[in-house]
């Protein structure tokens, strides 16, 4: 749904001036309707591009604070602008997948705050990693909620599909009743033999 919000976007005209000067609230609204909270996040667009526009001479700011200053950017959202718009790896981007997951696998234990969760993780993790680690856990976490049947193919295919398994369970995945429900599937997927995955 992100994806093709963006590209409605990307093809209206995604520019300062394009946004303030050209496109209506109620059209702006239609391009974004598919994502969650639209009418709030067409107040934050319209709010940010005339933020964008008076305070930082149309361009996207380079530092935390300047981005978190926008409407409706938080902690998350600022790390993952930096990086991708100006190449600058500030920190962990931390959502909920990311929040869940450090805590289920014990990288940060008994946090409470996706903010938490980013400290904790940062205080142990090399700098180095901190650009993929957004990426491939909310990947993990997106495939754990809508596309177990494409994951736990993916794991007994792995080259060990025990640990493989093991993990997906620790997160919360139940083997046999994704089993259950698509062992075809599965075998077809895997190419191994019918038999329903061990949940010990």
């Amino acid at each position: 749904v992100t994806a093709e919000t963006m590209r409605n976007l990307r093809q209206h005209g995604l520019t300062v001036d394009n946004i303030l000067d050209k496109t209506s609230d109620e059209e702006l609204n239609e391009l974004i309707r598919k994502v969650g909270f639209h009418n709030m996040k067409t107040k934050y667009i319209r709010e940010t591009t005339e933020r964008l526009r008076e305070v930082h001479g149309s361009r996207v700011p380079d530092t935390m604070d300047a981005l978190c200053a926008l409407p409706g950017v938080g902690p998350k959202m600022a790390l993952i602008v930096l990086r991708v718009a100006h190449g600058i790896v500030a920190g962990i981007a931390v959502d909920t997948h990311v929040h869940r997951i450090s805590n289920q696998l014990g990288w940060a234990p008994q946090t409470k705050t996706p903010e938490q969760t980013r400290a904790a993780l940062e205080s142990w993790i090399p700098r180095d990693l901190w650009e993929d680690i957004n990426l491939i856990i909310v990947g993990l976490g997106q495939e754990i909620q809508t596309e177990q049947p494409k994951l736990l193919a993916k794991c007994l295919a792995s080259s060990d599909p025990r640990r493989a398994l093991d993990l997906v369970t620790t997160l919360g995945m139940n083997l046999a009743k994704v089993h259950a429900k698509h062992g075809a599937a599965l075998q077809e997927a895997s190419g191994l033999p019918a038999a329903a995955p061990e949940t010990a």
